[in-house]
């Protein structure tokens, strides 16, 4: 392995590997987190989000059995699918648009667990009620 960094510039450095160019990135996954050139957590929490959704399809059957009590469900939900999202969230500097896709993400899984859509116009709170959920914000204040 090969590095040309210069002292005297501060422009991109260039790594090879067995004389073939590594190319740089803005983004990087490190143990299940995504680390940003910026510092950012925007792909973090992108990540998580899509991480939850594919826990939410493996537990689909459970999930959206008609049969399995709402309570249960909801029980099945905060110890699978909210532990997923919610993975290393005690170390984001959070901000309100980095809350936001969390609860829309998560009341679209409550939604459809209950056998509702947005155009029912079943009020969040029942929904949360009827399975037994608090909001993802108070458990992202919890976790920090």
């Amino acid at each position: 392995m090969m590095c040309g960094f210069s002292t005297t510039r501060c422009e991109e450095e260039e790594v090879s590997l067995d004389g073939q160019m590594v190319p740089q990135k803005d983004t990087f996954q490190y143990l299940g987190s995504m680390l940003q050139e910026d510092g950012g957590i925007d792909e973090d929490v992108n990540h998580r989000i899509k991480a939850g959704w594919m826990k939410w399809h493996q537990a689909s059957g459970i999930l959206c059995d008609k049969s399995v009590p709402q309570k249960l469900k909801g029980k099945f939900y905060r110890t699978t699918v909210r532990p997923t999202m919610l993975y290393g969230a005690e170390c984001w500097p959070i901000k309100k648009r980095h809350v936001q896709p969390l609860g829309v993400a998560e009341m679209r899984m409550l939604r459809w667990m209950c056998g509702h859509m947005r155009k029912d116009r079943v009020r969040n709170d029942d929904i949360r009620d009827r399975v037994g959920v608090a909001p993802i914000e108070e458990k992202l204040v919890q976790k920090a």
